[in-house]
């Protein structure tokens, strides 16, 4: 076959694999995102290893494949950006603020620790740590609205935090890569510091005053579906500029890009148009190609064995730091431990900093494995434990009152 028909060939495969496996997930009361990862995993080299068939011979097919899967993440981090209420977050107050700093701080500096005792270097073991900082309440958010509780202090504190912790994780990310990529001397991360300012300063003054009236007017022109190819372009060309200007990653110029199209009036539309392009097309690729670059079989002996545990600090790890900043924020132990229990899950986006990281070169390709070992893991859990604190919090008044 030609490249373009192996190419459709397999696009056709790993979409279909990825909604099909979703759907199961569905059925069986967990997230689609799991399914999905489970097929990549299924069709990678852990098992069916497709991309080693003769069919598939062409040698750009997995570096394209690899292109489209990088357009999934940074039109996700677009929606998420979208998703931002920055009045609501300064409305919510310091719980949200502190649990989601250090429910990126506490797990950084436990991931770092558990990495050096297995034999990681200075940057690698930072690297570690950076995996377990991110956050996807996706699962819980699912998971309260079923309870009933999405509303609730804990629930509305949990989403806050959850968008403070993206935003801290991506900063993070950014700056962690751009400076171990190696600018020799003070001199060096002068610059470096430099050009992320200038970036900051210049796009994001671009994006406050002029995203919002250009998605407006451009929704007033005679253009076929308009607003959502400007808003495509802004989240393309701000990706490129993060990196390019800035020396951060793209995911912060996406970001940054849904942060300021939330401010148009064409909000909802904007949303509607780029989800169903994201996740009608891009984002089930990313997840199968996370799958594909996977290996479990890498995960023997000492490898294993640091899974294993990483898999149970990134539990423990959210719980306490989240958990301490709410309640330095001000709520109760039982809403510290149900806020912290709800920020576990590490979903979609602790693959995207797996994958960046790796794709820097700064960890071993075999971290992608270890990285969806955790993701698995921390989605499974997540969902019983919230519900059994939540139980446990409205079985105690019950009991009080009997007493």
């Amino acid at each position: 076959m030609s490249p373009i028909l192996q190419l459709l060939f397999e696009l056709a495969l790993l979409i279909a694999a990825a909604k099909l496996a979703g759907l199961l997930s569905t059925r069986l009361g967990q997230p689609a995102v799991l399914g999905e990862l489970l097929a990549g995993l299924i069709l990678g080299p852990s098992l069916l290893n497709i991309q080693g068939w003769p069919v598939f011979s062409s040698p750009h097919l997995e570096e394209t494949i690899s292109e489209i899967a990088e357009i999934g993440v940074i039109l996700l981090m677009f929606l998420a950006g979208l998703e931002v209420d920055l009045k609501q977050m300064q409305r919510a107050g310091k719980v949200v603020l502190l649990a989601g700093v250090l429910g990126v701080i506490v797990p950084l500096i436990m991931g770092f620790a558990t990495a050096l005792p297995f034999g990681f270097d200075l940057v690698p073991a930072i690297a570690v740590g950076l995996l377990l900082t991110a956050t996807s309440v996706s699962i819980s958010a699912q998971t309260l609205l079923e309870l009933g509780r999405l509303r609730s202090r804990v629930g509305v504190a949990m989403l806050g935090a959850a968008v403070v912790d993206d935003i801290v994780v991506i900063v993070a990310v950014s700056l962690f890569v751009a400076l171990a990529r190696g600018t020799a001397g003070v001199a060096g991360v002068a610059v470096l510091l430099l050009r992320v300012v200038l970036f900051l300063a210049v796009f994001g003054a671009l994006g406050w005053f002029l995203v919002p009236k250009l998605l407006d007017r451009v929704d007033s022109l005679p253009i076929s579906q308009g607003v959502l190819a400007a808003s495509v372009v802004l989240a393309f060309l701000f990706a490129w500029a993060a990196e390019y200007v800035g020396e951060v990653a793209l995911i912060t110029g996406a970001f940054m890009a849904g942060v300021f199209a939330a401010r148009s009036k064409e909000h909802y539309r904007i949303f509607e148009g780029v989800s169903a392009l994201t996740y009608g097309f891009f984002l089930p690729i990313f997840f199968i190609n996370i799958g594909l670059h996977a290996n479990v079989r890498e995960l023997q002996g000492q490898l294993l064995l640091f899974t294993l545990v990483l898999s149970l600090v990134a539990i423990v790890s959210k719980v306490i730091g989240a958990g301490l900043g709410a309640r330095l924020g001000g709520f109760d132990d039982g809403e510290s431990l149900r806020l912290g229990i709800g920020m576990i899950s590490r979903g979609e986006v602790g693959l995207i900093v797996a994958s960046i990281l790796v794709a820097s070169t700064l960890v071993a390709p075999e971290i992608i494995s270890v990285a969806v070992v955790v993701v698995l893991v921390t989605t499974l859990v997540t969902p019983p434990l919230l519900r059994a604190a939540f139980d446990r919090a409205e079985a105690q008044p019950a009991v009080e009152g009997a007493a």
